[in-house]
């Protein structure tokens, strides 16, 4: 590897693993086991152990699934260096592929390894979610059908970060599904699913160019931009269902407390374009993980 010139900054392989597990992205896969938790506790059946391992799995899987992104979108040909978005850490020459396939074998399996406990306390039910999550995790971008080129992406993470996440995290600790977790998984999904759809949104000129088939690439711009408003709306009426049928508590409705950056993440998406929507991008994370303490919260007390 050639020295780099003293005016550029030198890489370390430790940061070139923080770059590639993308920690903006991990909010996502905290958000889901709060919420489950919390629900948990409000229910009297919150179990510590499981909830501390449900959250240490989920990062586990969203790494590993950002890795196997890194790698197989490499592989592609969907990045390269002058891509819009963040750098990427195989198509940089941060890390290598063998470097890359080492780290997806190590975080998935550690994923399994602990998830055993939560299959010991929760049953097959939580084996089913475990396997499958990985899978999708892996088939994401690689394999001989990944969902992201297919118009898939944004289903699955809708379902995984959603209903797996928010529903298996209370399912862990107390071995049964309620219609509140059940709902309150709605607008996990559906917040978390816009970071997604931003990033599609984005990269639809060069998702298109490389073959990738994502929604946006699919059904166009507007498409795009209608279904991110489709998922803000969603989320902000489900607190509305959950105080009529589950909580009669007007708590419930602390997330609309993040409604004007919901309102200007709307603007922004109509009206920004390129590397603009990075921010965007940015700012929706933090949305999911806000609206998601809110309403744990609102849960809770």
């Amino acid at each position: 590897m050639a020295i780099p010139a003293s005016s550029t900054p030198i890489v370390t392989k430790y940061d070139a693993w923080v770059l590639a597990s993308r920690p903006r992205t991990l909010a996502a896969a905290v958000v889901p086991v709060v919420i489950g938790t919390s629900i948990a506790v409000h229910d009297g059946v919150f179990n510590p152990l499981a909830a501390l391992i449900a959250l240490i799995c989920s990062l586990l899987i969203q790494i590993g699934t950002n890795l196997v992104n890194d790698l197989f979108d490499f592989i592609r040909g969907s990045d390269k260096m002058n891509r819009i978005g963040p750098t990427r850490a195989t198509a940089s020459g941060l890390l290598t592929e063998s470097e890359m396939k080492i780290g997806i074998y190590i975080t998935f399996g550690l994923s399994f390894i602990l998830g055993m406990y939560l299959v010991y306390v929760g049953g097959m039910f939580i084996l089913f979610i475990g396997v499958i999550s990985i899978i999708a995790g892996i088939a994401y971008t690689a394999g001989p059908f990944p969902l992201a080129y297919n118009g898939l992406g944004d289903i699955a993470t809708f379902i995984f970060f959603g209903f797996a996440g928010t529903v298996g995290t209370y399912y862990a600790q107390s071995n049964t599904i309620t219609p509140m977790s059940f709902w309150a998984s709605v607008p996990v999904g559906a917040l978390i699913t816009n970071i997604l759809v931003v990033n599609n949104y984005r990269d639809r000129e060069e998702d298109r160019s490389n073959g990738k088939n994502t929604l946006v690439v699919i059904f166009g711009e507007r498409f795009g931009r209608m279904q991110y408003l489709f998922f803000m709306i969603l989320s902000y009426l489900t607190p509305v269902l959950v105080y009529f049928t589950f909580k009669k508590s007007i708590l419930i409705f602390l997330p609309l407390l993040s409604l004007p950056l919901s309102i200007r993440l709307i603007r922004m998406i109509f009206t920004l374009r390129g590397s603009e929507l990075n921010k965007t991008l940015e700012l929706t994370a933090k949305l999911s993980a806000i609206y998601g303490l809110l309403f744990a919260a609102g849960i809770l007390i």
